[in-house]
């Protein structure tokens, strides 16, 4: 049973949809509109934004100019967060050759993945507003540039709910060290209730805090103890009626059940060895490789969205760490392989059917070399260019072996199908079964929607 009927399946606009939350359960499954082509989707953020020209993005006329001087209709009228005067062309650091039937071209950074290709969409004309990491980490996750609005995650869950009782709807990983820029507020829930925000597992140790209850507590005496603050708290809410009381009893539930849950699911020791071979995890260590396999538990026990962050993908040159030919090469080490491992095992469990894998970063890299010290020495490094860069997809709902969008012969601006963040926003949500335009929630005299008030297209040419 859906909630509207197929006509409204491609954002023809409509009233806003009423949704019926159960306020005992706020979490509790909902229909969607229309039939959906996804039901789980698992998000990887590369914090930093990567370079397509080090990936996905094959520009021999890159290779031709490097070392030249930048063609001035590149720069005129242009901002950028660093270059300045007249840079420097950079070629692509690594080589590239196609792969598979569909023959993507990917550079030999991503072996393991390039025996994927035949099995991703790449989006190659991706393109933001903001070109600084935070309003931009912000309105890729997000849809607002500003702090303060509910995460994609967030209006997922709060749009469809949870589909295991016993865990959240929406988790989230991080791996590399260091929170992104604008911390929790990429998978907070703004102005949404508060339950369907993201839960962070951490990295290390007990991956989530209090799971266990204290030395000497029995789990009839936690239940005993809960049973009196639900009550309370239910006399509040019938004193006052702040819907956020009954949100704080749904989640005393919710992390009643979930000691019982979470210690097995996010338990990662009991693999067999041919899996830890084959993500390269290393159980009791941070890593992404390890939040990979999670991301695969995760998904196969039924939670809704799955976030995973990885941080340290900013490469302007300016020091080793930050240098497409020292730190990124080092990051693609770190990811490649366990990525190509997700795909797999996700496949061979036939989790590919109804999950939808995305993976992409905040903006792309602009073509010149970064010169903000000079542009000399031996780090090479790019400049944040929100006018293009690469996302794909593989699994439920889009093509196979497919490429979308194209751009100039430098790479820097897109001539064929543009997707703007809010047009891939109206996309994932169409293909979990909900009209962008009519999934909103009243705020500050406003129905507010993930993809704002602008206008925002599904992006039909890259849907199965």
């Amino acid at each position: 049973m859906y909630l509207a009927t197929q006509g409204h399946a491609l954002g023809s606009g409509g009233p806003p949809l009423q949704l019926n939350h159960d306020t005992n359960s706020p979490l509790a499954p909902i229909p969607p509109s229309f039939a959906p082509k996804v039901k789980k989707i698992i998000y990887i953020h590369m914090i930093g934004a990567p370079s397509q020209f080090e990936l996905f993005t094959h520009k021999p006329e890159l290779v031709k100019l490097n070392g030249k001087e930048c063609p001035q209709e590149y720069l005129e009228g242009q901002k950028f967060a660093f270059i300045s005067g007249t840079p420097k062309i950079l070629g692509p650091v690594y080589p590239m050759k196609q792969h598979g039937d569909s023959g993507a071209y990917i550079s030999d950074r991503m072996p393991h993945l390039a025996k994927h290709v035949d099995d991703i969409c790449f989006i190659h004309s991706m393109q933001t507003d903001q070109f600084n990491h935070g309003p931009a980490q912000l309105m890729i996750q997000t849809g607002n540039q500003n702090l303060g609005s509910p995460s994609l995650g967030s209006w997922v869950t709060w749009g469809l709910g949870s589909m295991n009782n016993n865990l959240p709807g929406f988790m989230v990983l991080l791996s590399g060290g260091r929170l992104p820029r604008v911390g929790k507020s990429l998978w907070g829930s703004g102005y949404l209730p508060s339950v369907y925000q993201g839960v962070q597992c951490r990295s290390g140790g007990d991956p989530i805090l209090n799971a266990q209850n204290p030395a000497g507590v029995s789990p009839e005496l936690r239940r005993k103890a809960l049973n009196h603050l639900n009550a309370i708290n239910q006399k509040s809410y019938d004193k006052i009626g702040d819907p956020e009381t009954l949100t704080r009893i749904a989640q005393y539930e919710m992390a009643f059940r979930m000691q019982t849950s979470v210690p097995e699911v996010m338990d990662i020791t009991k693999e067999p060895q041919h899996i830890h071979d084959l993500y390269g995890t290393t159980p009791g260590k941070e890593s992404f490789a390890n939040n990979c396999l999670l991301a695969r538990k995760l998904i196969e026990n039924d939670v809704r969205f799955v976030q995973l962050y990885d941080w340290g993908w900013d490469s302007h040159g300016s020091s080793k760490n930050e240098a497409l030919n020292h730190g990124f090469k080092n990051k693609c080490t770190q990811t490649d392989k366990p990525i190509a491992a997700l795909l797999t095992d996700l496949k061979q469990r036939g989790l590919l059917e109804d999950t939808l894998v995305v993976w992409g970063g905040e903006f792309g890299r602009t073509p010149m070399q970064e010169n903000r010290n000079g542009g000399e020495g031996n780090f090479a490094g790019r400049d944040h260019n929100p006018h293009a860069f690469t996302t794909w997809m593989a699994g439920a709902g889009v093509k196979k072996g497919h490429a979308y969008g194209e751009t100039d012969p430098l790479g820097y601006k897109i001539t064929k199908d543009p997707v703007h963040v809010r047009d891939f926003h109206a996309t994932l949500l169409h293909m979990m079964g909900y009209d962008h335009s009519r999934l909103s929630y009243p705020y500050q005299g406003l129905n507010q929607k993930l993809t704002g008030v602008k206008q925002a297209n599904v992006i039909k040419g890259i849907m199965a």
